[in-house]
Parts: structure tokens; sequence; C-alpha cells
């Protein structure tokens, strides 16, 4: 089943009071907010923070929701103005702090693939966090959410031609930090 199909049936499923459907509904949401948190928000405490504040919101309420076809976007807008407001208050943390187990990975595969891997996700990671907010924010809705022009352009307030212009110009950032 499409992913925005399986989301559009959990929210019916919870505005329609199926019990089941708040632990399938936190168990698909949860590392997706957790990882637009990180990089919004710049630190893994944060983001956590940020995950279950949104969550909790979310809960609080969804029968708000008026349009579940657009529950992704809601949640997204949910989570936005969390990271807004958390890192209102956490203006004077670090930049950033690289723990031990964030680079320990699948044993699977060879150390140097691991480690190439984590490097370049690592410099990934660093150069979308380094990115101006308004950018950032596009980047990691339309291409880590895969969210459309329009539900973008939704979350963040602002026109499609807006978000189609920022979306060029942070990925036009993101390339000339990367190379």
């Amino acid at each position: 089943m499409d992913a925005k199909l399986f989301e559009i049936d959990l929210a019916h499923s919870l505005l329609a009071g199926n019990p089941g459907a708040f632990d399938d509904f936190v168990h698909h949401f949860r590392a997706k907010i957790f990882q637009y948190s990180w990089l919004m928000c710049g630190h893994r405490e944060d983001a956590e923070e940020v995950a279950q504040e949104t969550l909790l919101r979310v809960f609080q309420s969804f029968s708000d929701l008026r349009d579940p076809e657009h529950v992704r976007s809601w949640v997204f807008r949910i989570a936005k103005n969390a990271c807004l407001m958390k890192r209102r208050k956490s203006i004077f943390a670090p930049e950033h702090e690289q723990e031990l187990d964030e680079s320990i990975g699948d044993h699977s595969t060879p150390p140097d693939d691991q480690l190439l891997r984590a490097e370049v996700s690592d410099a990934l990671h660093r150069a979308i966090r380094e990115l101006p907010d308004t950018y950032r924010a596009v980047v990691l809705l339309r291409d880590l959410e895969e969210l459309s022009t329009e539900e973008t352009a939704q979350i963040l307030g602002v026109s499609t031609d807006v978000v189609k212009t920022r979306l060029h110009r942070g990925r036009l950032a993101l390339r000339q930090k990367l190379t």
C-alpha cells in the first residue's frame, strides 16, 4: 500500500476511534518526525523532545483534523511549529554534538563501507543543518519527506512558487556545500 494511502487510512481509523490505530500511527510517524526535527533543530535531544511534543499535540488535537487526506502535512505543520518553539528556547545550545552510538552501524557490511556511508551521511546532515531555515525546511519536506509542492506550501504558509524557488536555491546551496 502506498504510504500516503496508509496514512489516510490511519487518520480515518483514529477519527473512528479504533484503539489499535494509535500505536500504528505512532509507529509510522515517530521516525519521520524525529528525522525532520533533528535536521531542523540540529540537536538529537531537542529532536527527541520535539518528536514527543509533536505526537502529543497531534493526539490532543486530532479531532480538529478536518481533512484526513492531508494528515501528513498537518502532522509536519505541528512538527515545524514545535521545532521553531524549541529552537527559540535552546538558542545557546552547541551547534551539534556527535555521539558515539551515532557512528556505530550495521555489522553485515565491511567497516570501510560503513565508515564511508557514515561520512557521507554526516556531511549531508551537516550541510542540511547549515542551510538557512527557509531553504532547510523546504528541502526536508520535499526531498526527505517527499511531500508535494502544494503540501509543503501549505505547511510553511507560502505560495507554491516560493516553495519551488526555495527548493531550487536550497538544492544549489547543498550542492555547493558538498563539493
